[in-house]
């Protein structure tokens, strides 16, 4: 850390380095014979705990600190008794990976980790997760069988966060990852998990979400299967092979990237079980582009959550792993399965296209390339023809809107996000200077999505005082 903030801005320089550095993975590295298995499987671990103002009884003084922080220092109350469990499942893959690697196995799994979750960790003195994720990250035999994934350092929702502010979350996951486990691991992360599986559906929003995505380096982002349809508006017929996810503007901008289809929501169960696995088991490879491919069975879930997750969850990852080593159907990391799709001669654009859900009857009535005035007056007026239309985009849970019935909380979201571009940004304020660091911190805690998730209550209240925070600070300072 750097005084009390997490390193997550003024690492320009390194970051783009490590952009610019990134290596191809050489198949003979990864020790799996993909011409020989029959289909595959990938997993990811997502973790995360917001940051919240309870370092104290008075919520308008009380000192930022991690939820889970919270939870061990009330262990008595609700579900906080988990506390002890959850920095286990946050530290324990960097005990099961050597382990299965002593005994010559093949462990595979993707992390996802927050920004939040790792500023927590320090904050908190957590050296034994800290460094069990530094081994992931680093020792040559681990990295192979752990890949990290970017996200977005608050857990913000792309679809109803600023645009200009989504890009800052992208930018300071990397740049706090690079701080702590070095920028040559952060070189080696290539996929994006958006946090909450949330892909924005606006055109405009869209676009730049896949454009951000691109500049930061990614080359392919974890989506879920329901957020998305073909360009004819269909459902997706075949889920595991990758896509090719296109964004077009208002303006007629393209911007596309390789998708990952995450299938069947997101049940801690699922993966506790190992069931994309069980999955995979039964199927072959499959005629694509004139080669047989081994088709992939992808799922995510929480890390932690759940006792499935938390008690399950290790025996089955080592049987499946000891059973699967070796095997016509391994478990393997996306990265390594599109380096083995690329070497076969497959590109980008021979892959399915797909676009964010409810576009295809959108573009009916709007022809990219007419504005973004064009594109507000269509959305609205099929709006009043369709109240089940919506532009929020979509998540893994399509019963939740990330907008409606949060104004109390939105307003002030919005009103530091202003206040942010207008006085800091636009202004040119380094990002070295640390008033600039103070008032990111209070951005981009305050999207966090944990705040609108739970409705409302005391997490919109945790929201709303980051807000007025933030507000006052920059308010005072610029």
């Amino acid at each position: 850390m750097m005084g009390e903030l997490p390193v997550f801005c003024g690492k320009e320089k390194e970051l783009k380095e490590a952009i610019q550095k990134q290596e191809n993975i050489t198949l003979e590295a990864t020790g799996i014979d993909f011409e020989q298995i029959q289909s595959a499987a990938s997993i990811a671990l997502h973790m995360h705990q917001p940051l919240i103002p309870a370092g104290g009884t008075d919520l308008r003084s009380a000192q930022i600190i991690s939820n889970l922080q919270f939870m061990l220092e009330h262990l008595g109350d609700g579900d906080n008794h988990n506390a002890p469990v959850f920095q286990w499942c946050y530290r324990r893959m960097g005990e099961f990976i050597p382990e299965l690697l002593s005994q010559n196995k093949q462990p595979r799994v993707m992390l996802d980790y927050s920004g939040c979750l790792l500023y927590g960790f320090e904050q908190m003195r957590s050296r034994d997760i800290l460094d069990a994720l530094y081994t992931l990250s680093n020792d040559r035999s681990c990295r192979k069988a752990a890949e990290f994934l970017g996200t977005a350092w608050g857990h913000a929702v792309a679809p109803s966060t600023p645009i200009q502010d989504f890009r800052l979350h992208v930018e300071a996951w990397q740049q706090h990852f690079g701080s702590l486990f070095g920028f040559e691991a952060l070189s080696r992360v290539r996929g994006f998990s958006p946090p909450e599986m949330a892909l924005p559906n606006h055109p405009d929003v869209a676009y730049a979400f896949v454009r951000t995505l691109l500049d930061c380096g990614y080359k392919w982002v974890l989506i879920q299967e329901h957020t998305v349809e073909r360009p004819d508006g269909h459902p997706l017929s075949f889920k595991h092979i990758p896509h090719r996810l296109i964004c077009v503007n208002a303006n007629g901008e393209v911007a596309s990237i390789i998708a990952i289809i995450k299938t069947q929501g997101s049940d801690t169960k699922l993966v506790g079980q190992m069931q994309p696995w069980y999955e995979a088991k039964g199927l072959n490879r499959i005629e694509f582009c004139g080669k047989a491919l081994p088709p992939l069975v992808t799922q995510i879930a929480d890390g932690e959550n759940g006792g499935v997750m938390m008690n399950e969850f290790p025996s089955k990852y080592f049987e499946v792993i000891r059973e699967s080593s070796y095997s016509p159907t391994p478990v393997v990391n996306v990265s390594e399965y599109l380096a083995y799709l690329d070497q076969l001669g497959i590109k980008q654009e021979d892959y399915p296209p797909i676009q964010p859900i409810h576009q295809h009857y959108l573009f009916q009535k709007f022809e990219p390339g007419d504005g973004t005035r064009k594109l507000s007056e269509t959305i609205e007026k099929i709006k009043e023809e369709n109240p089940r239309f919506s532009m929020e985009g979509g998540s893994w849970t399509n019963n939740i809107s990330w907008v409606k019935g949060y104004g109390d909380l939105l307003g002030p979201m919005e009103r530091l996000s202003s206040l942010f571009y207008e006085k800091v940004l636009q202004k040119g304020i380094s990002s070295n200077e640390e008033k600039y660091r103070q008032a990111l911190f209070y951005l981009l805690v305050s999207e966090t999505s944990c705040f609108r998730y739970w409705g409302t209550g005391l997490w919109t209240e945790f929201g709303k005082e980051i807000c007025r925070r933030g507000i006052e600070f920059i308010e005072k300072n610029f």
